[in-house]
C-alpha cells in the first residue's frame, strides 16, 4: 500500500489534493483502489489541516490516520517540523512547498508556478509535485481527475499548475 500525508492549512486544498489522488489511481480500473479522507482540528480557515490517501491493489478498509507514510506532502512550510520524518517509512519522502531549502526533503517553490497561473492555492502544484516524484499515477490521468472534479472555469489553470509541476519533479 502506499500512503500519503497531506499537510496544509484550512482553505489550501488538502483534502482536494488528496481525493484527486485517489480519483487518478483508479481511474485505469482493474485492481486498483484507493481511500482519501480528511482529519480536521478547529475547522476554520487557516487552521492546520491533515489529509490522507491510501492506494492498494486491494481494497482499502483500513480507515484509521496513516501511522508511517511513504510520501509527506506539506502544502504551508510552517507547518514542517523536523519530527514530521519519524511518519516516513523506511524509503520515505517529504515534498515541501518553500522557498527555503530543508534537510532532506524535496522543496520547491509551489506559489511561483501558482501565482504565475493566478491560482489562489497550490494544492495543484504539490499534486504534481507528487505525480512527478512518485509515478503512483500518471500525468494523464492526475489532469482527468482535475477534469472530473473541478469546476470547468478553473480546470486549465490548474492542469497547466499540474502538468509544469510533475515535469519538474521528473528532472
Amino acid at each position: 500500500m502506499i500512503e500519503i500525508i497531506w499537510l496544509g492549512r484550512g482553505g489550501q486544498g488538502a483534502f482536494t489534493a488528496a481525493k484527486l489522488l485517489g480519483a487518478a489511481y483508479t481511474a485505469d480500473g482493474g485492481d486498483k483502489y484507493a481511500l482519501a479522507f480528511p482529519s480536521f482540528g478547529p475547522e476554520r480557515r487557516g487552521a492546520p489541516v491533515r489529509a490522507f490517501t491510501k492506494l492498494d491493489t486491494k481494497p482499502v478498509a483500513d480507515r484509521s490516520q496513516t501511522e508511517k507514510a511513504d510520501y509527506i506532502v506539506i502544502l504551508d512550510d510552517t507547518l514542517y517540523t523536523p519530527q514530521l520524518r519519524s511518519l516516513l517509512k523506511e524509503n520515505g519522502r517529504l515534498i515541501v512547498n518553500s522557498k527555503t531549502a530543508i534537510d532532506g526533503a524535496f522543496t520547491f517553490d509551489a506559489e511561483k508556478i501558482s501565482g504565475e497561473l493566478r491560482l489562489p492555492t497550490v494544492n495543484t502544484v504539490m499534486y504534481g509535485l507528487l505525480v512527478g516524484l512518485s509515478k503512483a499515477v500518471s500525468a494523464e490521468n492526475a489532469a482527468m481527475s482535475i477534469r472530473e472534479y473541478m469546476p470547468a472555469k478553473i480546470q486549465e489553470r490548474n492542469i497547466s499548475a499540474l502538468l509544469k509541476a510533475a515535469e519538474e519533479a521528473a528532472v
